[in-house]
């Protein structure tokens, strides 16, 4: 009887076989594509892969001078065996040296076999295609099994897993792009700083996201990939802040915000209030003559959350503007004022209360005149005015 713990079992092991697969999917497609039938000629030894016992297709050597078929000991090492096989050394994946003597010698001996129905070694190539059709349906099955069990996150937010990740981020087909970034916000939004953590340390990781905001390749993937932004800058403001604020990513995300659908201001706003508790990231907004007019715009324009977060990003700019600096005196003239002023009166909660309020005095002390506006004036409103 298939019980719902069964199920369960079942459903994990599958979550962990696929992500298993992640950073192993470019070989094995490869190799699936491009392996010929059995010669009927015997292979020398010295051709042959010690870890498969096949021919070798991409030989590379070792520091210990062992020579592997690249895709075995590859495999081999991601399986979690850190030394040569041979040997028992110590061995590192970016140790290995392709060997191109052994690899024509190895095309030689197959042409001079041609007739026993040897085929040709090809210079080696991993195909694109084969390599876009294994990830995408790798991604899309792990989109699947969403929400994923700790273990799960904790197998993607490996080193290699989030390697290959981010590599499909940057150079992968639009599909597969797609897939890979909602499983990164998947582990952003769900895991534990531990993950997040991991997932900072991901080369180039900030790079991808950052490249998928500025050159969109659908609505999804830019939602997701700012979702992934905000968590990792949450966990780490510091290192995460930094890194954004030096990809550029606070004029981005002005940018954006002058014309953005509902979902992806909510998420840009929510990463920049974020980035702008850092200095340098305050510095790069006061310079850029578009982000408190938008920040006043977006205030009570979208939705309650986008107010929020324009809030915020206005509050830790005006409170940490320069004494001679214009932030306040922008706010004023764009109508935050007013706005502020509006939203008192139609009522919000927590923290968006007590930073509007400390927003208006700040503005207040800036105004070279007191306008008169009467509580009078808002009677009655019950939305917010748009």
């Amino acid at each position: 009887m298939v019980t719902p713990m069964t199920r369960a079992r079942a459903r994990a092991r599958a979550v962990r076989l696929a992500v298993s697969e992640i950073p192993l999917a470019v070989r094995r497609s490869a190799r699936q594509q491009q392996q010929p039938p059995e010669p009927a000629a015997d292979v020398p030894d010295h051709f042959l892969c010690p870890i498969s016992l096949d021919m070798m297709r991409d030989p590379v050597t070792a520091p210990t001078g062992i020579t592997y078929d690249r895709d075995g000991v590859e495999v081999w090492l991601e399986r979690g065996r850190p030394t040569c096989p041979v040997t028992g050394r110590p061995l590192r994946p970016e140790e290995l040296v392709p060997n191109h003597a052994t690899r024509r010698m190895i095309q030689e001996w197959c042409v001079a076999n041609r007739a026993l129905g040897v085929e040709r070694v090809p210079t080696p190539r991993v195909p694109a295609e084969a390599r876009a059709c294994a990830l995408e349906e790798i991604l899309a099955a792990l989109v699947v099994f969403f929400p994923l069990d700790e273990e799960s996150r904790r197998c993607i937010a490996s080193p290699p897993s989030l390697d290959a990740l981010v590599s499909i981020l940057s150079h992968g087909e639009q599909v597969t792009r797609v897939s890979a970034v909602v499983v990164l916000r998947e582990i952003a939004s769900s895991c534990d700083n531990q993950c997040l953590e991991a997932m900072s340390k991901a080369n180039a990781m900030y790079d991808a996201l950052v490249n998928l905001v500025a050159k969109p390749v659908s609505p999804q993937a830019t939602k997701a990939a700012l979702v992934t932004a905000y968590y990792l800058v949450k966990n780490d403001i510091e290192h995460a802040a930094s890194r954004l604020v030096d990809l550029g990513t606070v004029e981005l995300l002005v940018e954006l915000l002058a014309d953005a659908d509902k979902g992806t201001t909510e998420k840009a706003l929510a990463v920049l209030d974020t980035v702008l508790v850092a200095a340098k990231a305050r510095d790069r907004a006061y310079a850029h003559a578009l982000a408190v007019p938008v920040l006043a715009k977006k205030t009570m324009h979208v939705s309650d959350m986008a107010t929020e977060f324009a809030v915020s990003a206005l509050w830790r700019l005006c409170k940490n503007s320069p004494a001679d600096g214009g932030c306040k005196a922008e706010a004023l003239q764009v109508g935050a004022f007013q706005k502020l002023l509006l939203l008192l009166q139609l009522g919000c909660d927590g923290v968006t209360k007590e930073r509007a309020s400390e927003l208006l005095r700040l503005l207040n002390a800036s105004r070279d005149s007191t306008e008169c506006i009467e509580t009078a004036d808002f009677k009655g409103l019950k939305r917010p005015f748009i």
